[in-house]
């Protein structure tokens, strides 16, 4: 029996990547591939790439040089080490990729993951493979499926693809070039999905897609199910006790959605809503199809819906044309709202969008001040909303053992890491923590009686 080959992937970007890498181990396990954390020792590796980062491109072809010195090295000790570029940037610049980098072996878009086997031996066959095209078929046909193992060494914790691509076009976003237009997996596949995973040990999903609350996946009964229905189906299912999505358009939200918020206790009340920016001169350059105060709105029906949800967003700043004004209506926009994290970046051109057209670019030295006013504001915003824990109980699902000795490490509903002393039995529990102090961004605390739970403190706290 030959020895297992070695696979190292390298991640960068969004959650749907951090799936994709797991379809890929998935679809390589099965031809005798395992996985390590050092690239030195790896037989595959593979750049799991995202085009949505400033200088994507550059640091792909900065991380092939690295990888050109580790694949000589090896061939100096007779071993042969084979290198992948897949993801976003892979699906827009495939060909240039095969040109400019004669170190990489295959080249293989989000869409073709469950070809790789295939596309190695191709590579073998010919020298090099590349494949990048859509699908005609449903592409979900052929998500290759882990193996019980495997789905217990990665945790209480998943992500579920139940949407990719995007019909949105925002001006400066490549998603719809690279991931191609909106689809939805049907309902049953997603459900034996889930069963599957919760048979193995996870607790928690989190249903992913670029734009998740666009679902209309087949249901059993024939029609198109919406994610808020989908999501009280997915509760049913012994052996789940929290559900998340990621992430969603404020067009999207509808009131299945909001009804299930409502309803659901094990729909977790932190919601990823990105708005980009709070000017809707900017909004309307963007080609966003909504205006900041129908942003605004939107959030206050998921808060009639709950008054313990919570929100996080994406930001841009310096988008072409941005003024001090409108830069200043994103400000006023974000303290308005009250997030309790963001996620904020300077614009940075995507080749093929038409925002890289677009005249009024702003200096850099003009973002890199906006950028960090921006996050000052959502620092503050974020370092309230953990401090206001600081005494209250908290539902915390343990995920982990902790870096020190005794230590677990779980997560609460709203995705704050919270530590406590116990043994690791608990993990996989969701358990009430009383919190005593802050360490950074993590909660400190210990385990409480849940029949000494206060009803103001499970009140506040989304439990």
């Amino acid at each position: 029996m030959s020895p297992p080959r070695k696979l190292h992937i390298k991640s960068y970007g969004c959650q749907m990547n951090v799936y994709d890498a797991q379809r890929m181990v998935d679809a390589l396990t099965p031809e005798g591939f395992v996985e390590t954390a050092n690239v030195d020792d790896a037989d595959l590796v593979i750049l799991n790439t995202c085009h949505i980062r400033e200088k994507a491109s550059e640091k792909v072809y900065s991380e092939l040089g690295r990888l050109r010195v580790a694949r000589d090295e090896a061939a100096s000790h007779g071993r042969r080490m084979q290198i992948a570029v897949a993801g976003c940037v892979a699906q827009a610049e495939g060909e240039e990729i095969i040109r400019r980098a004669p170190v990489v072996d295959v080249v293989v878009g989000p869409q073709s993951y469950h070809n790789l086997p295939q596309l190695l031996a191709r590579a073998d066959r010919d020298g090099r493979a590349l494949e990048t095209e859509f699908p005609i078929d449903d592409k979900f046909g052929v998500l290759p499926q882990p193996a019980p193992d495997a789905i217990r060494a990665r945790g209480i914790s998943a992500f579920v693809t139940a949407q990719e691509g995007c019909d949105k076009f925002c001006t400066f976003c490549v998603v719809p070039y690279t991931r191609g237009a909106e689809m939805s997996r049907p309902v049953a596949a997603i459900v034996e999905d889930v069963k599957r995973l919760a048979e193995n040990g996870v607790r928690e999903i989190t249903l992913i897609g670029q734009n998740v609350n666009a679902y209309h996946g087949d249901g059993p009964d024939g029609r198109a199910w919406s994610l808020g229905r989908l999501v009280r189906r997915l509760a049913e299912i012994p052996g789940i006790v929290r559900l998340r999505y990621s992430t969603s358009h404020p067009n999207d939200v509808d009131e299945d959605l909001l009804a299930a918020h409502r309803d659901l206790p094990a729909l977790m009340p932190f919601v990823h809503l990105p708005v980009q920016s709070g000017s809707d001169r900017i909004l309307a350059a963007m080609n966003r199809k909504h205006t900041a105060d129908d942003y605004r709105r939107v959030i206050d029906r998921f808060r009639s819906a709950s008054a313990v949800i919570a929100f996080s967003s994406d930001f841009i700043v310096g988008f072409p044309g941005e003024t001090e004004r409108d830069f200043s209506a994103t400000l006023a926009l974000v303290a308005q709202i009250g997030y309790a994290g963001a996620y904020s970046f300077k614009y940075s051109p995507r080749p093929g969008t038409p925002a890289a057209d677009m005249p009024e670019m702003v200096p850099a030295a003009v973002m890199d001040e906006r950028l960090e006013r921006l996050q000052q504001l959502i620092d503050q915003q974020q370092s309230a909303f953990n401090k206001a824990a600081i005494g209250r109980t908290v539902e915390v699902l343990f995920e982990r053992a902790g870096r020190k000795p005794g230590q677990i490490v779980g997560r609460t509903a709203y995705l704050q890491p919270a530590h406590v002393m116990a043994p690791d039995s608990i993990i996989g529990q969701v358990l009430p923590v009383r919190v005593d102090s802050l360490e950074r961004y993590s909660l400190l605390g210990e385990l409480a009686s849940a029949t000494s739970r206060p009803a103001d403190a499970m009140a506040a706290t989304g439990a």
